[in-house]
């Protein structure tokens, strides 16, 4: 019998609708907003991030947390009286990459501790649901493993061509009353549909303007992950594993990570019949895909008399460029990975941000936070094959360290050999491989 896949620490209310679920993937499941108790809402709230920024109350969670048991309780009440409402979501807009920004919605801290509870019922439901070929913010899964994945089927040469998607502003295209009768087909309690309703159609405040979006889920909010998962499960996984594969001559797999997905084909022949059915089965459902970053990528492994070059094509995938390379020892060609060019530029500029806005701080505290800021960046992009990337991070955030502190005063300057010693005595992070992408996920 099949495991229910869930994350741990459920009560026992949880666990009995996973099982439920499991055993009936067909069945709408009742009486689940009691739920939503206050040991519900203490869990959702411990959760929560001590650094997470505030909404539009100001309402830190350290200072929600002062008269924890009575602001859990008043929220429960006003819960089961069915007077709760939520809050405006303030939203913020952070760099993403060529001058462009990336909007971020931020909910007070009671708004983030129901939408946390509600998120807790909806993944014991939906994680009996969901396909293996989704990686996205589930529990016990992450972005390496799908590249672990995609690694296998490229080894296995069930890759000769990628079809690497990309959709348009996925979270806010998102069709509101097409995601509420997905949600139908599983949840009949009336009353938890009426609280996610709420979390979803709330205003926006993106500074002193004030808005209510049609469509859409917010980017920030504790519910947009699962809820983007559960819209994506229905209008792409179950249709390409049910619909699609059987159609197929050769193999074909879906690797999904959130809104980003590629897909693998083994013959050129069935990419380009997906390639073309891809774009109207998303138009059903209020999506459409980035017509320039959206393509069939000739991805065959070169033939082993070719020594130099690469293969036929690259393609991107979680922050990272695929490619053939050359194996070290003996002849033949292998997957690789790099860090692709934006995300590496992205790290750079913040880094030398980082050191210009702390240059009047102390030495130790500077390379703590650099440290921190390259490690953090080496944990996820320290995989096989990405050396030189790593390496050329450092580079950079090495100079622009130098440059920095070489500003700090007009009295003392610093030259590159006592800057080389100063490294010695504050190291930063050795690139290496910190996640072997070559491992069975």
């Amino acid at each position: 019998m099949k495991e229910a896949r869930t994350s741990g620490n459920m009560s026992p209310g949880l666990r009995r609708v996973a099982e439920r679920a499991r055993r009936n993937p067909h069945e709408r499941q009742l009486a689940l907003a009691y739920l939503i108790d206050v040991d519900a809402l203490r869990r959702a709230f411990h959760r929560l991030r001590k650094d997470a920024a505030v909404g539009v109350d100001g309402v830190r969670k350290e200072e929600y947390g002062e008269n924890l048991e009575e602001n859990l309780q008043d929220l429960h009440v006003r819960l089961k009286a069915m007077k709760y409402r939520h809050q405006p979501i303030r939203r913020v807009h952070i760099p993403k990459d060529k001058n462009r920004t990336r909007p971020i919605g931020i909910s007070t801290t009671e708004d983030k501790i129901v939408q946390g509870a509600l998120h807790e019922i909806l993944e014991a439901i939906y994680e009996q649901d969901f396909l293996d070929c989704s990686h996205g913010f589930r529990p016990r899964r992450k972005a390496h493993d799908a590249l672990k994945v995609l690694n296998q089927v490229v080894r296995r040469g069930e890759a000769n061509v990628i079809l690497e998607a990309d959709v348009t502003s996925f979270f806010d295209s998102i069709d509101r009353p097409m995601l509420m009768e997905m949600l139908r087909e599983r949840i009949a309690d009336k009353s938890l549909l009426r609280l996610i309703g709420k979390c979803l159609h709330v205003g926006v405040l993106d500074g002193e303007a004030f808005y209510k979006p049609a469509e859409g889920t917010v980017q920030g909010s504790v519910l947009s992950p699962i809820l983007g998962n559960i819209y994506l499960h229905n209008v792409l996984d179950k249709w390409f594993e049910q619909e699609v594969k059987p159609r197929l001559k050769g193999k074909a797999t879906l690797i999904r990570f959130a809104d980003d997905f590629v897909i693998c084909f083994e013959h050129g022949e069935d990419a380009k019949r997906v390639m073309a059915a891809l774009g109207k089965r998303l138009g059903r459902f209020n999506l459409s895909l980035q017509p320039d970053k959206t393509r069939l990528v000739d991805f065959r492994q070169p033939p082993r008399s070719q020594t130099r070059g690469q293969g036929p094509g690259t393609f991107d995938f979680l922050g990272f460029t695929v490619y053939w390379r050359r194996n070290h020892r003996g002849g033949g060609w292998h997957p690789s990975w790099k860090t692709r060019k934006a995300r590496l530029r992205r790290a750079i500029n913040s880094a030398y941000d980082l050191c210009r806005r702390q240059r009047h701080r102390s030495v130790p505290e500077q390379h703590v936070a650099l440290k921190r800021r390259i490690q953090g960046h080496f944990n996820y992009f320290g995989v096989n094959d990405n050396h030189r990337s790593l390496s050329i991070l450092v580079y950079h955030v090495r100079r622009a360290w130098y440059k920095w502190l070489t500003r700090r005063s007009q009295r003392t300057r610093l030259n590159w050999e006592r800057f080389e010693d100063l490294n010695r005595d504050f190291p930063f992070p050795t690139p290496r491989v910190y996640v072997n992408l070559w491992a069975s996920p």
